[in-house]
C-alpha cells in the first residue's frame, strides 16, 4: 500500500493495512504529519502562513522522471502547488515591539520542528505545573481504565510501558461509562489571581511562549458516542493521547452569550428557565430520545424544516432557539423535520458518558488524532518519509491499474494500491471537480466570551446567521489546560462554509463577540468584551463530497480521500477511511485491537531484548524503518523486514 499524505483518512487507513499484515509505505511532501488536519506551533503557524501567502511551487529534484515510464506505460502528473487554502489574511492586535525584541523573543523560544505541535517540552512542563488535572482517556466501557501516556506528537512505538507519574494516575482515574467525570481542580488560587492585575500581553510575548500554542487547522471535537472514539478504543489507539471534556454549551441570543442547560441536571438548576420552560423542554428531549417510536408526532412535518416543526410543539421562542441552535446544531432554513431530529437524539445519546456535555478535545489539538494512527501503522511496520514528494502515478495501457509511482529522487516504488489525498491530483485530473470552500478564523484573546469562576473552560457556541442565505457560525473557545494556548489567553476558532473570503464570512462575527480595537483605541462599550490579540483569516477547500467518478482517468486501485469537512465531528473521515478499506482488504477486519505488550510472546528462536520491543523512547519516530511488524493475530509479533 502506497499511501501519499498524512491527514485523518489516510492515517486511519495506513494503521489498518499495517494492523492487518499489509506493508505500507506513507509519504508527504511536507515536512510535518497531518496535511490539513495538522496543529502548529505559533512560530509553526507564521511559517504556515508565509508560505501559504507567497505560494510557491514544489521544485523538482528529478526532471528526467519521465525516462522511467516504460512503451506500454503512461505517467499521471499529480499537483505541484497546494490549492487547498487561499485568501490568507493575519493581523495583530497588540502592542507592536520593535524588532529585535521580537527576534529576540523568537530566538528564545528555540522551535526547530515546524508543524508538529512540539508537546514534548512543554508536557514536561505542564506536568510540574499539574495542568493535566481534567484529562481523559477513552476506553472501552466494558474495560478496566488504562493509564494515560503523555503524548510525544511524532514518536511511533511510546505509551506501551512507560512510567506514568502519580500526577497523571490521579488524572485519568476515571471509569469508564459514568454519567460524569469528577474534573481535577484546575482553577488558579482565588487569592493569588484576585489580587493580581490583568498581565499585559505583547506581541513578543506570544512569539517567546510560542511553544504553548497547538493551534488547529481544521476545528472539530469527538462526539463521546461518535464513530472516532470508538474507533480510538477498539484500536487501543487511544493509549496514544489524551483528551479533555468540552465543559459547557453556550447560546448567542439577542447579543449575549448565555449558557445552554444540556443534562437533566443542568436544566432543573438552571437559573434561566421558568418552571414552565424546564417542563417543557424535558418532555420534548424525552421525544426525542425514542422519536421513531412515535411517527405520527411528526411524520406531517417530514417536508417542513426542523424550525418549523419545533414551532409547532409548544415551545416558548428561546427554547426553540437552544435546541434549534445549541443542542441540534442545524441550519434554520435548510434542515429537515428528519435531520433536526437525528441530530437531537445524537447529542442526547453522547451526554452523560464522559461528561455533562457530549464533546471530547484532544490535548495538544486535533492534530494529535492523524499523529497517533501514524504511530499505530508505525509499530507494525509502516514506514514513513515526510519531505518526500511524488511526481506521477504509474499506469498500465493494458490493465488500466497503477502500477507504481515515481518520487522526488527519480525511484519507481511499485504497489498493489494507492491511497492518495485530493489536493494531490492535478488540475486535468480535477477538472470536472465543483469544490466547496470552508471559511476559518484563528484568535487568540485575553478573556472568555462568557467569564465565569472558572476559568478553565472548553465551550461550543453557534451563532446564528442574521442573513438567512448564509450558514451559522461555529465557535470553539479553548483555555490554556487544553495544552493548545498559553497561560492568561484563550485560543478562538470559527468555522462556517464559505460565502465569500473568510474574512468576509467571519469578521461580523468577530465583531460581536469580540473587541477588535487596539487597548489604546478601546471604547467604554467595549470594556466588557473580550480582546483579540492577534488573529488569522483563511479558506479551505471542503472535497468530502466529491464523487470518485468525478476524477478523470483515475486508475480502479487508486484510492481518493478527501480533506476537511465543514461538519464538527469526524465521522466523514472514518466512515471514508473503513469504506476504502472495505474496498481493498473485504475480507480484513477494520483495525482490530492491537495487542498490550505485556501478551505479546516472541517466538523462541527470534528473542528480542526487552530493550529493542515496543519502544516507550521519545525518540522513536514514525519515520524509522525498522519498527515492529505483526502477524496480525496479536498472539504473536515478530521482526520483520520493512522492504516495499
Amino acid at each position: 500500500i502506497a499511501c501519499v499524505l498524512s491527514g485523518l483518512p489516510e492515517s486511519i487507513i495506513a494503521a489498518a493495512c499495517a494492523r492487518s499484515g499489509q506493508s505500507v509505505l506513507h509519504v508527504d511532501s511536507r515536512n510535518y504529519y497531518g496535511g490539513n488536519w495538522a496543529s502548529f506551533s505559533f512560530s509553526g503557524l507564521l511559517s504556515w502562513i508565509k508560505e501559504n501567502q507567497q505560494k510557491t511551487d514544489i521544485s523538482d529534484e528529478c526532471e528526467d522522471w519521465g525516462k522511467l515510464i516504460l512503451e506500454n506505460e503512461e505517467a499521471i502528473s499529480l499537483s505541484k502547488k497546494d490549492r487547498t487554502i487561499q485568501h490568507v489574511e493575519d493581523f495583530c492586535f497588540v502592542e507592536q515591539d520593535s524588532a529585535e525584541d521580537v527576534e529576540e523573543a523568537g530566538a528564545l523560544s528555540k522551535l526547530p520542528v515546524f508543524g508538529a505541535s512540539g508537546a514534548e517540552g512543554v508536557a514536561q512542563e505542564s506536568e510540574k505545573e499539574g495542568l493535566l488535572g481534567e484529562s481523559v482517556l477513552p476506553e472501552a466501557e466494558s474495560q478496566e481504565p488504562e493509564k494515560a501516556t503523555g503524548p510525544e506528537p511524532a514518536s511511533a512505538g511510546e505509551g506501551n510501558d512507560a512510567e506514568i507519574t502519580s500526577e497523571n494516575d490521579r488524572a485519568c482515574n476515571t471509569a469508564l461509562g459514568e454519567a460524569t467525570l469528577e474534573s481535577g481542580n484546575t482553577e488558579a488560587a482565588p487569592s493569588e489571581t484576585s489580587a493580581q492585575e490583568p498581565k499585559k500581553i505583547t506581541y513578543s510575548h506570544i512569539v517567546r511562549e510560542g511553544r504553548r500554542f497547538n493551534i488547529d487547522l481544521v476545528s472539530k471535537l469527538l462526539y463521546s458516542r461518535g464513530l472516532l472514539i470508538d474507533l480510538l478504543i477498539k484500536s487501543n489507539v487511544s493509549r496514544y493521547a489524551e483528551f479533555k471534556n468540552v465543559t459547557r454549551i453556550l447560546a448567542f441570543r439577542e447579543g449575549k452569550v448565555e449558557q445552554v442547560p444540556c443534562s437533566r441536571a443542568d436544566v432543573f438548576n438552571s437559573k434561566q428557565l421558568t418552571m414552565v420552560e424546564k417542563r417543557m423542554l424535558m418532555k420534548f428531549l424525552t421525544f426525542c430520545l425514542d422519536y421513531e417510536q412515535h411517527p405520527n408526532e411528526y411524520q406531517d412535518y417530514q417536508n417542513s424544516t426542523f424550525a418549523q416543526f419545533l414551532g409547532t410543539r409548544k415551545l416558548t421562542p428561546s427554547l426553540q432557539h437552544f435546541i434549534l441552535h445549541s443542542i441540534a446544531m442545524v441550519s434554520e432554513t435548510d434542515s429537515s423535520t428528519l435531520e433536526g431530529l437525528q441530530a437531537t437524539k445524537k447529542f442526547l445519546q453522547c451526554l452523560g458518558r464522559y461528561g455533562n456535555t457530549p464533546f471530547l478535545f484532544p490535548l495538544y489539538g486535533q492534530g494529535e488524532i492523524p499523529q497517533c494512527f501514524c504511530r499505530l501503522c508505525a509499530v507494525f511496520g509502516g514506514i514513513y518519509c515526510l519531505r518526500h514528494s511524488v511526481q506521477c502515478l504509474v499506469v498500465d495501457r493494458e490493465s488500466g491499474r497503477c502500477k507504481a509511482i515515481v518520487d522526488h529522487f527519480g525511484q519507481r516504488i511499485s504497489a498493489k494500491y494507492f491511497i492518495v489525498e485530493d489536493s494531490y491530483l492535478s488540475e486535468s485530473t480535477c477538472i470536472n471537480v465543483c469544490y466547496r470552500q470552508i471559511s476559518r478564523a484563528v484568535l487568540i484573546t485575553d478573556q472568555s466570551v462568557l467569564n465565569t469562576d472558572s476559568e478553565q473552560q472548553v465551550s461550543v457556541l453557534t451563532v446564528p446567521p442574521v442573513d438567512p442565505a448564509k450558514a451559522a457560525v461555529c465557535v470553539i473557545e479553548l483555555c490554556s489546560s487544553t495544552m493548545t494556548c498559553m497561560k492568561d489567553t484563550y485560543l478562538v476558532h470559527l468555522t462556517c462554509p464559505s460565502t465569500a473570503t473568510a474574512r468576509e464570512d467571519l469578521e461580523p462575527v468577530v465583531q460581536k463577540l469580540f473587541n477588535l480595537n487596539t487597548e489604546k483605541e478601546t471604547e467604554n462599550e467595549e470594556l466588557d468584551k473580550p480582546r483579540v490579540l492577534w488573529a488569522v483569516y483563511f479558506n479551505m477547500r471542503d472535497s468530502s463530497g466529491v464523487e470518485r467518478n468525478s476524477y478523470d482517468g483515475l486508475p480502479s486501485n487508486v484510492y481518493v480521500c478527501s480533506g476537511p469537512d465543514p461538519a464538527l465531528g469526524n465521522d466523514c473521515a472514518v466512515k471514508q477511511a473503513e469504506t476504502i478499506f472495505r474496498e481493498m482488504f473485504p475480507e480484513e477486519e477494520f483495525c482490530p485491537p492491537a495487542p498490550n505488550p505485556e501478551d505479546i510472546i516472541y517466538d523462541e528462536d527470534e528473542i528480542v531484548p526487552e530493550e529493542s520491543g515496543f519502544s516507550n523512547s521519545p525518540e522513536t519516530k514514525p519515520e524509522s524503518s525498522a519498527e515492529e511488524g505483526s502477524s496480525g493475530g496479536g498472539s504473536a509479533v515478530k521482526k520483520e523486514d520493512n522492504e516495499e
